[in-house]
């Protein structure tokens, strides 16, 4: 991994080596864009955690994705034509406009996790320190000197 300090977010959770897991440069930049982001809000709001590292890269490899495939289906449609010369092919929902709903779905549930959503800001909330309760036996072990 790749550890990008930004306001101490790469100190919390290092950014994925994007390189690694992208081919295209555009890709690449927009992934650490993408990170930078989410993880800047994340961090604002107290709720950016080591636990959420794989969760937020797989948020932003469907960002990704979902940019690639928007690509796709921009220059060639949503539904993909029939192959010419064959009477029995018929025309289909393109694979790359299934691929933006799926991956649209799953940005969605993870941005809601996050909280990243307007809607679910409310619920994503940093967790609570748990109450520490002192007992008569703290003070008794604190004066033996352990």
């Amino acid at each position: 991994m790749n550890v990008v300090t930004l306001d101490g977010t790469g100190e919390i959770v290092p950014e994925p080596d994007w390189e690694a897991l992208f081919n295209d440069a555009l890709e690449i930049e927009a992934a650490k864009e993408h990170w930078r982001r989410v993880s800047a809000e994340l961090k604002s709001r107290n709720i950016l955690s080591p636990g959420n590292a794989h969760a937020m890269q797989r948020l932003i490899v469907a960002y990704v994705l979902y940019d690639r495939s928007l690509r796709e289906v921009a220059e060639h449609g949503a539904v993909t034509k029939p192959k010419r010369g064959n009477p029995k092919a018929i025309a289909r929902t393109s694979p790359h406009f299934a691929a933006m709903r799926e991956l649209g779905s799953d940005a969605a549930t993870l941005e809601a996790e996050f909280g990243l959503a307007p809607r679910r800001r409310s619920s994503a909330s940093k967790a609570p320190a748990p109450k520490t309760r002192s007992r008569a036996s703290d003070a008794y072990l604190g004066s033996t000197g352990r």
